[in-house]
């Protein structure tokens, strides 16, 4: 019991730092480019972290099944670490662009593991509990993080956003340590060729969300590698992402709605703030709360979803999440200068209970519908499907932002383009098939 607690203590600690780390970085880049120059290295700051934590979720993953949890999650945490160091060291933009990086690999090591390790742990009726808290880290993150982002540069340093990451980590490792792990890993080779292929296209696919030129480029190499990648993994006897698991309908389906539901309306946290500082002229603290809403949405309906789906199975669950998202996108559509703030707050309680539903219910499922063995990879293989939607749905919403002759134009291009998705995502749902049985063994 007492390793459960630890272990628990660890991760939360690691959601809470890797969280706050992402979002205060919105607070206090401009500050930091001012200082350190270059300009237009701006944007790759956020980059470099987005697309090494996103190639190496699933690599992760995998890894975790062959080498157990604790020595990976170990690893990611290390190596977290030592990247915040050497961010908050950084001399220029160049350094901060690389050192970003290094971090993102840590957290790309790190941010499988809450859900993997819970479904290691816990039962199906309590996984619901045990990802509300998870998904509480996030909703303090909103609030603190641009709280902490204003302290450290009003009245220290930028660099001390990343240094107070040194204590944490080194917290949650030690708390790591006591852990008894139950999983057995499966020994077997690494398919290191597999993995770089993997990286490799993926990285040139997110390239894609990045770069103003030669973008078409960038995505025809990336599907040309990721093609390769999938005959040379069909060879493989121990590959680095097992091509039989989307053998199974239901795993498939749920990473496909995962994808277009992101894609839809997971990036409009990015943008309700600019509504809220721009138009309705509020704090930058107050405008981080707005987005507090989404994380209690997002735990009252992950609580009760382990004993839901026992009950009621995944695609009833799956499709009452898919017509919240889309009520949500309905509602944003509807947004103008008239509206404020508890409006907006309403509108991300609604969208939280949808991604909260949807998440949890996806995150046990492809846990439920795969061997023990295989479990690290198809939690972090639907992780990564979450991401891939979110980087590209942002990158979309921002050029539309952009492209708008002014800026609440562009805001409601943004949200018609989320309630359009949300339509996929409510019609992929009903792809999923009813269950004989609530839960598959």
């Amino acid at each position: 019991m007492k390793s459960r607690v630890s272990v628990m203590f660890s991760i939360v600690l690691a959601m809470l730092v890797a969280s706050i780390d992402t979002t205060i970085m919105n607070t206090t880049m401009p500050v930091i480019a001012k200082e350190l120059g270059r300009f237009d290295l701006y944007a790759w700051s956020f980059a470099s972290y987005m697309i090494t934590s996103t190639i190496l979720s699933p690599v992760a993953g995998r890894l975790s099944d062959l080498f157990g949890r604790k020595k990976v999650f170990a690893s990611g945490i290390i190596l977290f670490l030592f990247g915040s160091l050497l961010c908050g060291l950084s001399g220029s933009m160049v350094q901060l662009v690389i050192f970003r990086a290094i971090q993102g690999i840590g957290a790309g090591f790190m941010m499988p593991f809450p859900a993997i390790i819970a479904g290691d742990l816990f039962p199906v009726e309590k996984r619901g509990k045990i990802q509300a808290l998870f998904t509480a880290m996030w909703g303090l993150s909103a609030v603190l993080a641009p709280l902490l982002g204003s302290f450290f540069v009003e009245y220290m340093t930028w660099r001390w956003i990343f240094f107070v990451n040194l204590p944490v980590c080194l917290v949650a490792f030690l708390t790591l340590m006591p852990y008894q792990e139950h999983y057995e890993p499966k020994k077997a080779s690494v398919d290191y060729l597999g993995a770089i292929l993997f990286a490799a296209g993926v990285t040139f696919l997110l390239l894609d969300t990045v770069v103003k030129e030669n973008r078409v480029l960038y995505f025809i190499i990336g599907a040309v590698i990721l093609v390769i990648f999938y005959f040379y993994e069909k060879k493989q006897v121990s590959p680095i992402v097992p091509l039989t698991m989307f053998k199974n309908k239901m795993i498939s389906r749920i990473n496909l709605n995962a994808f277009i539901g992101t894609v839809a309306l997971f990036g409009t946290s990015s943008f309700i703030p600019l509504f809220l500082q721009n138009v309705k002229h509020l704090s930058l603290f107050m405008s981080g709360v707005a987005l507090l809403g989404t994380a209690i949405g997002w735990m009252a309906a992950a609580v009760p979803a382990g004993k839901w789906i026992l009950k009621y199975g995944y695609r009833i669950l799956l499709i009452i999440g898919n017509a919240l998202l889309f009520l949500s996108g309905i509602l944003l559509t509807l947004l103008n200068e008239d509206h404020g703030f508890w409006f907006v707050f309403a509108v991300m309680i609604v969208q939280g209970l949808a991604f909260g539903l949807l998440t949890t219910v996806g995150v046990i499922g492809v846990q439920q519908l795969v061997g023990g063995h295989e479990k690290g990879i198809s939690t972090s293989f639907f992780m990564f499907c979450r991401n891939m939607g979110t980087a590209i749905g942002v990158t979309v919403m921002g050029a539309l932002l952009t492209a708008g002759s002014s800026f609440m134009i562009g805001i409601h291009h943004i949200f018609i383009f989320g309630f359009i998705g949300s339509i996929f995502a409510l019609l992929t749902a009903f792809l999923v098939q009813r269950q004989k049985q609530s839960v598959p063994a």
